[in-house]
């Protein structure tokens, strides 16, 4: 396994308290989640008997299905987008889609025993559930990855990842875009987006 811990700086995600109302099923969420790391593994497994090409074509429906694409990137790129034209906000989404299923599939790529557990008991906080995953390394400590899910159209869905619970990848991401955005546009961060996927895929 190929797996590359992002560097980003620590980002604190802020839990609004929950209300009194009745607390989501979660179960759903969980499901979700392990259907994900199940995929996951199974790209590992398959190692060099699969091409990039071929990894990136298994992995891209489960993480289309597991990820709520056009909100995170939405809350990536924060209030520039509103003034985006439609067609390069449709541009960006997909060119987010293609970099997180590129990088997926290369950092996911080679298996040496590894395991991944997926917690039971998500925390919830006004209506979004946490739930944490253990990636087991022989010889090397785990790595704690925690996706962070909200319902849309009836589905739980990923809107943020957190490295060893802590690390934002949404937060990160919206501070390195920033400066992107403020030097060229939404045509910038689509070329940086796009360079990136062809960075995962060499």
């Amino acid at each position: 396994m190929k797996y590359r811990a992002i560097s980003m700086p620590l980002a604190a995600i802020v839990w609004v308290q929950p209300s009194m109302a009745q607390a989501p099923d979660t179960r759903p969420a969980v499901a979700a989640i392990q259907t994900f790391s199940d995929a996951l593994l199974e790209s590992m497994k398959a190692g060099a008997s699969m091409t990039f090409s071929q990894r990136a074509a298994r992995l891209g429906p489960v993480v289309e299905r597991s990820f709520d694409l056009p909100l995170t990137t939405r809350l990536a790129v924060g209030p520039p987008w509103s003034t985006f034209s439609a067609a390069d906000q449709t541009a960006l989404v997909d060119a987010i889609r293609r970099m997180t299923i590129a990088e997926y599939a290369r950092n996911f790529s080679s298996w040496n025993g590894e395991t991944i557990t997926v917690d039971t008991k998500p925390n919830v906080r006004a209506g979004d559930a946490l739930v944490r995953t253990t990636l087991s390394r022989k010889g090397k400590d785990p790595v704690v990855i925690a996706y962070r899910m909200r319902q849309s159209g009836g589905r739980w869905k990923i809107v943020d990842v957190l490295f060893n619970g802590s690390v934002s990848q949404l937060a990160t991401r919206r501070s390195d875009y920033a400066a992107i955005v403020k030097r060229g546009g939404a045509k910038a961060l689509i070329a940086h987006l796009d360079a990136a996927a062809d960075k995962a895929a060499r």
